[in-house]
Order: structure tokens, then sequence, then C-alpha cells
């Protein structure tokens, strides 16, 4: 281990924690593809300094689950870009970050005030292997805790990202948890990602399926659908030729269209 890696043999690695070691790792790898769908080279420069055994741990998923997570993450990187040129001064909330390097790969306007929220221990991972800048701050806390909120200045328009969450967490949760946020702050958008009910009932981790964007709408009387698209919808930028026409094929099939959406809420 070189002096700049990061050791991580200590660590004491349940699945949630390894699940974003992984991720890490599945966007440094495509950083490094000649047809990067992210181009995520703060992802590969982060994954370099981990110390750590993949194959030791059965080495990351392959087949088709390193492109649904690129192109997840691409979606929520155009809608959060669109955001910011609307708002250069606004704050962004980024609940469950993991090891997500969006704050350093995205081009921030100068007055960007972007907090990242994660559990304490990926936290404390995230400040050895990222930069510290005047405009990001890391907050080490539950999402779903009450506590940390009221220390978020409410002086700006804010975007509120929760990619890969609230799915694995109960409704009555994301409900309260939604207006927490809009109660919070005056105005800003809400960007997250849902599963249709079937994929719950197939994940004993899943809990909170989202049958149609309308029943979002009546947890909490302030958030309006702005838009919404399925996962498998970007299939024309998946590089490699057999899964792009697996997605080309799962998005001509209403069941499979469905599975997996992206919404973008404004309040």
């Amino acid at each position: 281990m070189g002096a700049g890696d990061v050791g991580l043999a200590e660590v004491d690695w349940c699945e949630e924690k390894w699940a974003t070691v992984e991720a890490l790792y599945l966007r440094a790898l495509d950083s490094r593809s000649e047809n990067s769908i992210l181009n995520d080279h703060a992802a590969a420069e982060a994954f370099e300094r981990v110390d750590y055994d993949l194959a030791r741990h059965g080495g990351p998923k392959g087949g088709i689950t390193p492109f649904m997570l690129a192109v997840r993450a691409k979606q929520v990187d155009s809608w959060t870009a669109d955001f910011l040129a609307r708002h250069p001064d606004a704050t962004v909330l980024y609940l469950g970050c993991g090891l997500d390097s969006r704050a350093f790969r995205l081009g921030l306007p100068a007055d960007v005030r972007w907090i990242d929220l994660d559990l304490p221990d990926i936290i404390e991972l995230r400040g050895k292997l990222y930069p510290r800048h005047d405009q990001h701050q890391m907050i080490g806390a539950s999402a779903f805790d009450p506590a940390w909120l009221g220390k978020i200045p409410a002086d700006r328009p804010v975007l509120i990202i929760a990619e890969g969450l609230l799915m694995y967490f109960p409704e009555d949760d994301v409900r309260a948890l939604f207006q927490r946020l809009t109660s919070r702050f005056e105005t800003g958008e809400l960007i997250f990602d849902g599963v249709a009910p079937w994929v719950t009932r197939l994940s004993a981790a899943m809990h909170w399926p989202v049958r149609d964007p309308r029943d979002i709408e009546q947890m909490d009387s302030r958030i309006s659908l702005l838009s919404e698209v399925s996962l498998v919808a970007h299939h024309a930028i998946i590089p490699v030729r057999r899964y792009r026409a697996l997605f080309r094929l799962m998005h001509a099939i209403p069941v499979t269209r469905n599975m997996a959406r992206q919404f973008r809420f404004g309040f």
C-alpha cells in the first residue's frame, strides 16, 4: 500500500459498505472506457487510493449492472447541471451520497453550496478519498434523522438528490422526509429513483415501490412532477452492442420499461 492509499482491511464490511466501494469501482471502470458514459475521472483517482482486494470479495457485479448505474448517474448529472444553470448560487443536498463523486465530476458554479450526506462511517471514508474545498460540506448522519436538517441554511433554492436510496425505506419514512424537506426550504427540486412493485417483491431489502408518480404528489401537497424517465430509455448511449440491444428490448416492454424510473419533482 502506497503512502497515499487508504487502508480498508480493518473496516467492518457490511453489505452496504461494500456496495459503496463496488459502485465507485464501476464508475472508475467506466471512466477508462473509450466510450465512457460518465467520464468520471474523479472516481478513478479515488479508487486508485483504495487498498482493497476486489477478487477476495467476489469481484464487482458484471453484466447489465454497470450500465444501469452509469445511465442512472448520467441522468442525475444532466438534471443537476440544468438546475445549477438556472440557480448558480443554489444549495445541493445529496442524501445517501455513498462514495459518489458528482461534486467533483461536474463543473460547479463558484457560488454553489454542495452538501454530501451519508452515515458517519461512509463520510469518514469520503474524507480520505476526496479533496476538500470551500463549496463542499460533508455531514455524517442518516437522511431520515430529523436532527441534521435544521443545521442546513435555507436561504437559497435547493436541489435535493436521493439516488438509489428511497426504495430501501418504508413509505411512511419517505413521506415524513419529503415533508421535512419541503417545510425547510422555500423552493427547489427533488431528484430520486424508484422501482416497480414487482421489483420490491423480489428484493427483501426494498420496501417502497412507485406505482404512479401521482401517488407521490399525494404524499406531500407541495411537490409536483416535472419529469420522469425510465432507466432503460437510455439505450442509445450504451457502448456494448448486446447490452444496448437488451436495453432497447426492455424499453419496448411496459413491465420492464417501468421497473426502474427516475423522477424530478419541483416545489
